[in-house]
C-alpha cells in the first residue's frame, strides 16, 4: 500500500533579484491554476499548520508552498494581490497562510474556517475537483 505524502514543498531557485522575484510569481501562478487547493505560508507558521491539518482531515491533498525569506514572500504576496477572489468579494490584504482553491484565493484561515462551519467549503472543494464524495 502506498504512503500519502502529506504536502509537497515547492521548490524555489536560490538567490534574490528581480530576475528571481520574477520566475518565483510565474511558478506560483501555474501551481495555483493547475492545482485545486494551494496553501501558501511562512515556514513554520502554526495557522498553515492548522489549514492543512484541516485539509487534510476532510481528504484533501493541498499542495504547500513556503516562504522563507523576504524576495518569496513579496512574490507570495504580488500572487496573492493578483488572483481572482472567491465569490467575487474581494478579501481583506494578503495575509498568511493564504488558500487557494480552484485557482481563486479564498483568504486566509478566518475565512477558510468560516466556510468550513457553515458547510460551504466541502462543496467548493468538490466543485474544483479536489474532493470526491
Amino acid at each position: 500500500m502506498q504512503e500519502a505524502i502529506p504536502y509537497r514543498r515547492i521548490a524555489t531557485n536560490g538567490g534574490g533579484g528581480a530576475a528571481a522575484a520574477g520566475s518565483r510569481v510565474k511558478g506560483m501562478r501555474n501551481l495555483v491554476s493547475e492545482t485545486p487547493v494551494v496553501v501558501l505560508g511562512r515556514r513554520g507558521c502554526c495557522m498553515c499548520h492548522v489549514v492543512k491539518r484541516l485539509l487534510l482531515g476532510l481528504g484533501v491533498n493541498p499542495a504547500v508552498c513556503e516562504v522563507d525569506d523576504d524576495g518569496e514572500e513579496a512574490a507570495a504576496v504580488e500572487e496573492m494581490a493578483a488572483a481572482e477572489p472567491l465569490g467575487g468579494s474581494r478579501p481583506p490584504p494578503p495575509q498568511f497562510p493564504a488558500v487557494f482553491i480552484g485557482g481563486r484565493h479564498v483568504g486566509g484561515i478566518d475565512r477558510l474556517m468560516a466556510a468550513h462551519i457553515s458547510g460551504d467549503l466541502v462543496p467548493i472543494l468538490k466543485d474544483a475537483g479536489a474532493l470526491w464524495l
